[in-house]
């Protein structure tokens, strides 16, 4: 079970502990982090799941495929090299700690 750290833009923090095998952003949507409004559910397609990784963190997960780069273009906030689509990274041990910034807008 990965401990997890949500921080807003605002400098509030959300951390929990969330199961390995489920999305960061149904632990996220779960656990009800302010900001992630994942519209489309998981699929992939609404880019409405957006976050920044940490940047201690971000060759630590597996790269984004090409859908998820095409759709990070259409971001609501500011694309970053960081950025990724929660919905596309799946939680696993080696992922404890893992820490994520909530852009400050998803639309």
């Amino acid at each position: 079970m990965p401990d997890l750290l949500f921080i807003h833009p605002d400098g509030r923090e959300d951390g929990f502990e969330a199961a390995d095998g489920i999305s960061l952003m149904q632990a996220a949507t779960g656990f009800g982090v302010d900001g992630i409004v994942a519209d489309c559910g998981g699929s992939a397609i609404c880019a409405t799941c957006h976050v920044y990784l940490d940047p201690a963190w971000a060759e630590r997960v597996p790269p984004a495929d090409e859908n998820e780069l095409a759709l990070l273009d259409n971001t609501a906030a500011e694309r970053r090299p960081t950025s990724r689509l929660s919905c596309q990274i799946t939680l696993s041990p080696a992922l404890q700690g893992l820490v994520v910034h909530v852009p400050d807008r998803q639309y």
